[in-house]
């Protein structure tokens, strides 16, 4: 089936990763000013494209009018290494792609995107350590990000301390997700990690953070995009509808 919105890639040589990196933008076939833009900005964006079938759930989503306005942006890594240097925490190039999508993408984005005079939403999305990085970057970030949508992201110390830190009362919108079967997840750092239990601990200190957070745990769930593919329609409706 042929798409109904455009794709198109773009590439910024970026001064705070000393490399070329590939912006994949999906727009919508038709926008309404008559509704604000949605911009979803999502790290592992190759695996939201292929695995998560993102573009075909818009196209859906859009023809039923669930959906109004949302472009999805799609940023990858070059293997799990490169993954792994950008959105761990302790990760060498973290701090730099957190520098990247804020003064790099977001600017990019507000050029090419149409102008709203409704204005703009910004969200973070990704899965396992992807979700780590959008929450981290928004927590840093609060002025440049509205919503998150993390599933299943990696959570340690660091994370957790972060969330304590973050003050009460925050307008943006969090998504949060965890299966219930990943206590025992394979890592490219640290083996196998007990996902669920940390995601619990984070899910305890969000809720008093955020005025609208979204926590859900999916008794299947394990971490595999068997399962993250099966939530992106209701996560999709929730979040931007």
């Amino acid at each position: 089936m042929a798409r109904k919105g455009k794709m198109y890639d773009k590439q910024i040589n970026s001064n705070y990763l000393q490399e070329e990196m590939t912006i994949k933008i999906y727009e919508p076939e038709e926008f309404d000013f008559l509704y604000e833009t949605n911009v979803c900005i999502m790290q592992d964006g190759d695996d939201y494209f292929q695995l998560g079938r993102i573009a075909t759930v818009s196209d859906q989503l859009h023809e039923e009018s669930d959906l109004v306005n949302t472009v999805f942006i799609g940023i990858h890594y070059i293997d799990r290494f490169d993954r792994l240097k950008k959105y761990h925490p302790n990760g060498e190039q973290f701090e730099a792609y957190m520098q990247f999508l804020t003064r790099e993408v977001v600017p990019l984005l507000d050029e090419l995107l149409p102008i709203n005079p409704l204005g703009t939403v910004r969200t973070l999305m990704g899965d396992s350590l992807a979700g780590t990085i959008a929450l981290l970057t928004t927590l840093n970030y609060p002025s440049l990000f509205n919503k998150i949508i993390m599933q299943s992201p990696l959570v340690n110390s660091a994370v957790l301390q972060a969330a304590e830190k973050c003050e009460k009362g925050h307008l943006i919108e969090v998504y949060h997700s965890i299966g219930m079967q990943e206590t025992n997840v394979k890592t490219t750092k640290d083996g196998h990690v007990d996902f669920l239990t940390p995601n619990q601990q984070l899910a305890t200190i969000l809720q008093d953070k955020f005025t609208f957070y979204h926590y859900q745990e999916l008794e299947e769930g394990n971490h595999t995009w068997k399962y993250w593919q099966k939530e992106i329609p209701k996560i999709m409706e929730l979040m931007f509808t």
